[in-house]
């Protein structure tokens, strides 16, 4: 692990009352945390999406002034918020939060299909089974996506190079992700 990355094991992340002291001097916060909508209704999917996003922001936001914040979304979000789609509402709604919060800089990365690299895998049992499965063919799903595909090394690539770095405009799509992450 690099020096300057720590590590925090933390059970409840809708309180960071007891992480206070650990919260503070931080230069950029790459929120990552998210799951799946499928099953979940909306009251439940934005308790635990904007909720608990909101949660750390603003315990984040306290302590660091200055933070950078990239939060990973998602390919599809609606930032009109009124859209039929649930899960793209409440992204939307948590982007919009996000935005509206007075850090240096917050930035959404809006990824569709990334291709999961150096042993990252999915918790979530059908997206592992679906990534397993599309893992040959991503080359060919590149191919026929290539605006909507992205890998994991280059998604963290491209957010470690935002936040040290800025970007032009808040919102970046998986296109944007893919290009800033390959260079």
């Amino acid at each position: 692990m690099h020096p300057k990355l720590t590590e925090v094991l933390h059970d409840d992340f809708f309180h960071y009352d007891v992480l206070a002291p650990r919260l503070s001097g931080l230069d950029a916060c790459f929120f990552c945390l998210g799951g799946s909508s499928a099953g979940m209704k909306e009251a439940e999917y934005t308790r635990l999406t904007y909720d608990l996003t909101l949660a750390a922001a603003r315990a984040l936001l306290e302590r660091n002034p200055d933070l950078v914040f990239c939060y990973v979304s998602g390919l599809g979000t609606d930032g009109t918020e009124t859209g039929r789609v649930m899960w793209a509402r409440v992204k939307g709604r948590t982007e919009n939060a996000l935005l509206a919060m007075p850090f240096r800089a917050a930035y959404m990365f809006r990824p569709g299909f990334i291709q999961p690299l150096r042993g990252v895998r999915s918790r979530t049992r059908l997206y592992a089974a679906l990534y397993r499965a599309a893992g040959p063919f991503f080359p060919l799903i590149k191919r026929l996506f290539p605006r909507q595909v992205t890998t994991s090394v280059r998604l963290g690539r491209a957010m470690i190079r935002v936040a040290a770095e800025g970007w032009a405009s808040p919102i970046l799509e998986s296109h944007v992700i893919d290009e800033l992450g390959a260079s």
